[in-house]
Formats: C-alpha cells, structure tokens, sequence
C-alpha cells in the first residue's frame, strides 16, 4: 500500500468517526428545549459543512497522482483539525 492509500484510509476512518459523532449530535439536539435546540442545530449545521468540506479534500486526494498528493495533506489535516474542534465545542455544550 503506497503512503497515499495509508494516508487516505487514516483520513477517512478520521472523518467517518466524525461523522458519527455528528450524527449523535444531531439526535441528541432534537431532544432539547426549542431555544437551546437552536443554539446547538447551529453548530451541528457548521460541523455538516465542515465534514462535507472533508469529504470533498479526501475525494481530491483520491484522485490526485503519487506526487501531487502531499501537496493536499496540508488541507486534509486542516478539514479535519476543524471537524475535531467542532466536534469538541459541541461535545462540551452538550456536558453544560
């Protein structure tokens, strides 16, 4: 398996852990009280954007050649380190 594919599958095992966070997310803001839900609908719509942001740097990653791709590393990690970060705030909103 070449560096990318290892890269490529780290990233998306990365982004699929997101995902289902944000999914958990999700479910558990419908459960709120009408104003708080709309606090929290807020940060889970910016974490989606995030995560489709990711998505579309690891589909671009997929289709990059052998040499092009480090070059898009340093914009997957920041997708990521953003979908993480999101995925923080939210995580300690909902321990409030």
């Amino acid at each position: 398996m070449s560096m990318k594919e290892a890269y490529k599958k780290k990233a998306e095992a990365e982004l699929e852990l997101g995902q289902a966070k944000l999914a958990e997310y999700k479910a558990r803001a419908k459960n709120l009280g009408a104003d708080t839900q709309i606090k929290y609908e807020k940060q889970v719509d910016n974490l989606e954007h995030g995560v489709e942001a990711a998505k579309r740097k690891l589909t671009e990653l997929g289709e990059a050649g052998e040499d092009a791709w480090e070059h898009l590393k340093e914009n997957i990690e920041k997708s990521l380190r953003a979908v993480k970060d999101a995925l923080g705030d939210i995580a300690a909103k909902f321990k409030d």
